[in-house]
């Protein structure tokens, strides 16, 4: 008669439940459009939006007179349910059709300073989403 390894009952447990995690494992919420840095997904109160770049920010610095306040635009994925990614831009302030309705783009953080320069890593938007009727 041959010895053969016996997997205990504990042993057999543990193996299962390793198993059982590395099938089951749920992919990462979504963030809201409330505070989205560059690169990450957000859930706008329907569509999936991305911002991926920051196309301008020619906003006055905080600590400067300005005649003109400047705006910002940023180019944007829409994520649609298929997995298909559609490219729009926003612009600080002002709604852009998208889906059955409209997105705005409401904030930028942080503000603009004189002698700072924004990376791209320090942005952080936020959206609203009016959806159609």
């Amino acid at each position: 008669m041959q010895n053969r390894p016996r997997l205990t009952p504990l042993l057999l447990a543990a193996a299962f439940a390793l198993s059982a995690c590395a099938t089951t494992r749920d992919p990462a919420p979504l963030a809201d459009a409330s505070d989205v840095a560059l690169g990450e997904r957000a859930y706008a109160d329907g569509p999936i939006v991305q911002p991926v770049a920051v196309l301008e920010d020619s906003r006055c610095p905080m600590n400067a007179r300005c005649i003109w306040a400047g705006r910002v635009r940023v180019q944007m994925l829409w994520i649609r349910g298929n997995g298909e990614q559609e490219p729009f831009e926003v612009t600080l302030g002002e709604a852009t059709p998208l889906a059955d309705g409209s997105i705005t783009l409401e904030s930028v953080r942080p503000d603009r300073m004189t002698n700072v320069e924004l990376k791209p890593e320090d942005y952080r938007f936020a959206f609203r989403f009016a959806g159609g009727l």
